[in-house]
């Protein structure tokens, strides 16, 4: 029986899979030309309080994946902390080092934020955004600062659930107003969403910098941060 199976009904399975799929690539590739759901999506950007097509996706159309995105992120973070307080970090970078990060965190920050505001018109948005921030934390941690910069324990809980709290929160309060949940005012759009990617910017930050620690931040051998 184990013999027909491998020998026979496998392979009939394996080729009538590839059927199906070869199938299905010629009527994708060869079917009438019909609205393409990009060319509608690109047709009602200006609807959707912004102009740059990935963030109006990302905030509109997509607007539940986003969310359950940053859910995926808060989870990955909860199991990381679920390990228990982070190992021991880096040594204390010479002065060489220090003075870099001197420069270049602040830098991050300032780019980070520019990131988020130019979302709305050109390439940008919460996630680069975040993972500028997130790659300040993780300079601060190589530079041997053990909690990478990150604010105390409560505080860092709240900056992670920032993102998914600012959905749900204008989601709720349109439900309210009478509209569906996350869809958005055109006159409200633009501040909608900018609201939402500022506290997505932060979540996205502080879980980043977080889950490279591996562990729970260690505030109490902290040594001053720049």
């Amino acid at each position: 029986m184990t013999r027909f199976v491998s020998l026979v009904l496998l392979p009939l399975g394996l080729a009538a899979i590839g059927v199906v799929l070869i199938w299905t690539f010629y009527l994708a590739a060869t079917g009438e030309a019909g609205a393409r759901l990009a060319d509608l999506a690109l047709a009602r950007v200006p609807e959707t309080g912004v102009s740059n097509p990935v963030t109006s996706v990302l905030l509109n159309y997509r607007a539940y994946d986003t969310l359950l995105e940053l859910a995926v992120l808060l989870a990955a973070l909860l199991g990381i902390w679920s390990l228990g307080p982070a190992a021991p970090g880096f040594q204390r970078g010479g002065e060489i080092l220090q003075g870099m990060v001197d420069w270049f965190v602040p830098l991050l920050i300032l780019a980070a934020g520019y990131m988020l505001w130019v979302g709305a018109y050109a390439p940008g948005g919460a996630f680069q955004a975040g993972a500028l921030l997130g790659s300040a934390g993780v300079m601060l941690a190589l530079a041997g600062y053990p909690s990478a910069g990150l604010p105390s324990e409560r505080l860092l809980r709240l900056l992670s659930i920032l993102g998914i709290l600012a959905f749900c929160l204008v989601g709720l309060v349109l439900m309210v107003l009478g509209l569906g949940f996350l869809t958005y005012p055109p006159e409200l759009a633009k501040w909608l969403i900018l609201l939402i990617e500022t506290g997505a910017t932060l979540a996205i930050g502080v879980t980043l910098a977080a889950a490279y620690l591996g562990g729970r931040p260690d505030h109490t051998s902290e040594v001053d941060a720049p």
